[in-house]
């Protein structure tokens, strides 16, 4: 079994109380992400508080995102820090919000949402193609895992508390879902709970492990490789990056450890970056037209 890239180190020290949504833009050469309970957009050099809970992005053009928060999805015009409707996301009801997410290679957005207080089965699946919102998967307790093989074949997801990564194959035309989900990663007897997940170049499947402080690493077909470690147990979404994508980031988060935990990893919370060993894949563009 191959050995485990070099250790992993910060690469931005403001904590986030949950991290999530790493997003490596192409176009620019810079990472994104959010602190979901903070309510707050991280870029290299700047961050931009908003009145909801935000959670992932995806790419539109150089300066513009496209980001999913508790009530729809959203342009947001990274020089002027502004914010337009694209189309209501469970704008209705106030005890929801959006969680993992991730564009995919025909322009589609995929986006989880989930109780705030982790409700059981008040989370679903959507995806946005083409003017349209259509939910895929429900009732679901925490969507993550969303991501997408480089053949175009398949997409990923989980619903973290069933400790099970599943696979979906695609429609070649236009990335709708084709047949019914299958069992592709069961971690069941691990003890290990998946969180977000991203897809590299060669098929194989990087999860975060969420309270194990590790991205674990399965090949494409679901067998576990290798894993990162990193000096933060509640690991939740990595995202390949850097110049030659090379790089694995991984958001962190500080929500639910105790004292003595935060004194163990005082880094909790931040963006930690490694050295893979292989490639990711970019980030696909979002296509609002």
């Amino acid at each position: 079994m191959a050995q485990d890239p070099p250790l992993s180190r910060v690469f931005d020290p403001r904590p986030a109380t949950l991290g999530e949504g790493p997003l490596w833009h192409p176009k620019r050469g810079e990472l994104f992400w959010f602190d979901i309970i903070g309510k707050t957009l991280f870029g290299a050099h700047d961050s931009w508080i908003f009145d909801v809970h935000v959670s992932a992005a995806g790419w539109v053009d150089r300066e513009t995102l496209l980001i999913a928060s508790e009530r729809g999805l959203h342009r947001f015009d990274i020089a002027s820090g502004s914010l337009s409707d694209v189309i209501a996301l469970e704008a209705d009801t106030r005890s929801t919000r959006s969680n993992d997410g991730r564009a995919d290679s025909w322009g589609g957005f995929w986006i989880g949402t989930m109780g705030k207080n982790a409700e059981k089965g008040a989370g679903a699946i959507y995806r946005y193609y083409q003017g349209e919102l259509r939910r895929l998967y429900a009732p679901l307790t925490i969507p993550n895992a969303i991501c997408f093989s480089p053949d175009k074949n398949f997409a990923y997801f989980t619903d973290t508390p069933t400790r099970q990564i599943m696979r979906q194959r695609l429609n070649a035309a236009d990335g709708w879902p084709d047949g019914t989900p299958e069992l592709h990663i069961d971690l069941r007897a691990t003890g290990h709970y998946p969180d977000g997940a991203v897809v590299d170049v060669n098929g194989n499947l990087w999860c975060a492990i969420w309270g194990s402080a590790r991205i674990a690493c399965f090949d494409p077909t679901g067998v576990y490789r290798r894993h990162i470690s990193f000096a933060a147990p509640h690991t939740s979404c990595p995202g390949f990056g850097g110049t030659d994508l090379s790089q694995l980031f991984c958001t962190t988060a500080r929500m639910d450890l105790s004292a003595m935990a935060l004194k163990t990893y005082p880094h909790s919370g931040c963006v930690f970056v490694a050295d893979s060993g292989t490639y990711g894949q970019a980030e696909y563009r979002v296509n609002l037209t």
